[in-house]
């Protein structure tokens, strides 16, 4: 062991005596790193000792029989506490201590807040070789090459559609009450504006696969741009905070149970779970990742027949995995958002509300400390050279710098991707300012998730003990005391809005047709059949069936279909 890793051991050893002495108040300690710029800790899984906590990158071997987030092909977690409130389609929300509590992606806004126009990808210039169409009723249009719609903002109706380089389709509605309609590939949310104090919050109620459960958000203004940062519904006690801010006693080895996760299978190249767990920030490193690729292969599988499952992927070209180093990243910025969540609670405990601009991306702008985002949904930027590129749940970024203080994006740097039409790693992109709120949303959601899986399943599957400082039950946040509930028909809105958008869009085509004689091109969505694709495209120019998958390559795309359905799709008009 060299110097500075005994050091490091020694220091997070001391840290971790001096919260058992003090009876669980060591995570001042940390939260003093969030009241003030200061150099972040280092990431949890080297206190162990060891060179980290992912050893050699081997993968685990988590058997079907394993604890933890037992997910089938629907992605869902375990059952937590903290009396999130969930229920079926059509019903109303019900306050229970074992309420199920799904992550998804936080959903994006296409448009800067207010639904004016349809923000392009990564900021205010449009993708190399971009067409934008204006029609005579106000409507916009932005072509990519080969005339395949990519934005559509419907002026009057509040509304913005975008297809994704994956295939996937986003439609974003503003309505006149004020209200916001968000459908994204299988989920979706409908968000209400709530008062409690004076202050503004959106209550934004998530639909998937039957089941409707909601999130609040605080909203700030930042650099031009509404932003809307995630709002705990309850907080656990400080010992809680400190028991999975601090390294446990010793590493533990853990068994997932996903072996038999069609998910697991399909993303096997890309990810593996470390071998043992040196602190609960490690944990659940790999838990914001895995439920990330669980919620992306659940939305990606949505269109399959009942039953069908895709094919275990291999890594499609240009693919780069998570390593150990970036996972390590990711543990520790998960151990900062431990950190933040804890000053929070002591502010909720004095019955007051935890200031957003402190909680959001502002904050982590100027702590001078280095920040890692986890994606948790599909998202399409804008690379160095001005090309368009996918990003998807759980790739990984790197903030390189805070924005200029006139900009409404930021720049960061790719550190995985899963190849095709993804930005590669290494890449420096583009992301607007609310697109990477929603990130930190995404990975502070997940990581509640994951801590009430921690509390509920202590000391089974190798899992160390809580002590009992912090097993006490959690407490809610002030706004709670007032919060709706979820929406009662958020299943019936999304599906409206789906709907609607299908028809506005071959509306304003046909408008755009009509006025500039640009006739769009077809389009190829997830999901689809061959048989669909090839009425739409006509026959391949060229086919190949690899690992079990079929391609088809076209002029200006390439479709890979996994089980007769369209599972990617992706843009090579620009390729050599």
């Amino acid at each position: 062991m060299n110097s500075p890793n005994i050091t490091s051991f020694l220091a997070r050893w001391f840290f971790a005596l001096s919260w058992i002495w003090l009876g669980g108040s060591g995570i001042a300690l940390a939260a003093k790193s969030v009241s003030k710029p200061a150099a972040a800790p280092k990431p949890a899984a080297s206190s162990a000792g060891t060179k980290s906590a992912s050893g050699t990158g081997t993968k685990g071997t988590p058997t079907a029989g394993g604890h933890g987030i037992t997910t089938t092909s629907g992605g869902h977690g375990i059952t937590t506490e903290g009396g999130t409130r969930t229920t079926t389609a059509g019903g109303r929300g019900i306050t229970t201590a074992g309420g199920a509590h799904t992550t998804t992606a936080a959903g994006t806004h296409p448009t800067s807040p207010g639904g004016a126009h349809p923000t392009t990808p990564g900021g205010p210039h449009p993708p190399n070789g971009s067409k934008n169409y204006q029609t005579k009723s106000g409507n916009q249009v932005r072509m990519r090459p080969g005339n395949k719609p990519a934005d559509i903002h419907v002026a009057n109706r509040g509304m913005n559609i975008h297809h994704g380089l994956n295939g996937n389709k986003h439609v974003s509605v503003d309505r006149p009450d004020h209200s916001r309609v968000v459908a994204d590939r299988g989920r979706g949310y409908v968000e209400r504006s709530h008062s409690f104090r004076g202050h503004e919050y959106g209550h934004r109620t998530y639909y998937r696969h039957g089941r409707a459960y909601d999130h609040f958000y605080r909203r700030y203004h930042y650099h031009g741009v509404d932003l809307d940062v995630y709002a705990p519904q309850f907080y656990y006690p400080a010992a809680f905070y400190g028991w999975a801010y601090n390294p446990w006693v010793a590493p533990v080895p853990y068994a997932w149970g996903w072996g038999a996760a069609p998910w697991y299978g399909y993303y096997g190249f890309y990810f593996a779970p470390y071998p043992v767990y040196p602190s609960a920030s490690v944990w659940l490193a790999d838990y914001l990742i895995s439920t990330s690729l669980a919620a992306s292969y659940e939305a990606k599988s949505n269109p399959a027949p009942q039953g069908q499952q895709f094919a275990a992927n291999s890594a499609p070209a240009g693919a780069t995995p998570l390593s150990p180093q970036v996972k390590d990243q990711i543990a520790a910025e998960v151990q900062r958002q431990i950190a933040l969540e804890n000053v929070e609670a002591r502010t909720s405990a004095q019955n007051q509300e935890p200031d957003p601009a402190s909680s959001g991306i502002n904050r982590m702008f100027i702590d001078n400390a280095p920040h890692v985002f986890v994606a948790g949904n599909e998202l399409d930027v804008l690379d160095a050279t001005g090309a368009e590129c996918a990003i998807s749940d759980g790739d990984a970024l790197r903030l390189n710098a805070p924005p200029p203080e006139t900009s409404a994006t930021a720049s960061l740097t790719m550190l995985s991707s899963k190849g095709g039409s993804e930005c590669r790693a290494g890449a420096k992109v583009t992301v607007n300012l609310s697109d990477l709120q929603d990130m930190q949303n995404h990975m502070r959601e997940t990581i509640d998730q994951g801590m009430g899986d921690l509390k509920s399943n202590q000391g089974k599957g190798g899992l160390p003990t809580l002590p009992s400082s912090a097993s006490g039950a959690p407490v809610k946040a002030p706004f709670e005391a007032t919060a709706p509930p979820p929406e009662p028909n958020v299943a019936a809105e999304i599906n409206q809005q789906v709907q609607d958008a299908d028809q506005v869009e071959k509306q304003t085509l046909a408008e755009v047709s009509a006025e500039s004689g640009a006739s769009a091109g077809p389009t190829v969505a997830i999901g689809q059949s061959i048989d669909a694709v090839t009425t739409a495209m006509g026959q391949p120019i060229d086919m190949a069936d690899v690992g079990g998958k079929k391609i088809f390559l076209y002029k200006d795309i390439k479709v890979t279909f996994a089980n007769g359905k369209v599972s990617n799709v992706q843009d090579v008009s620009s390729a050599p």
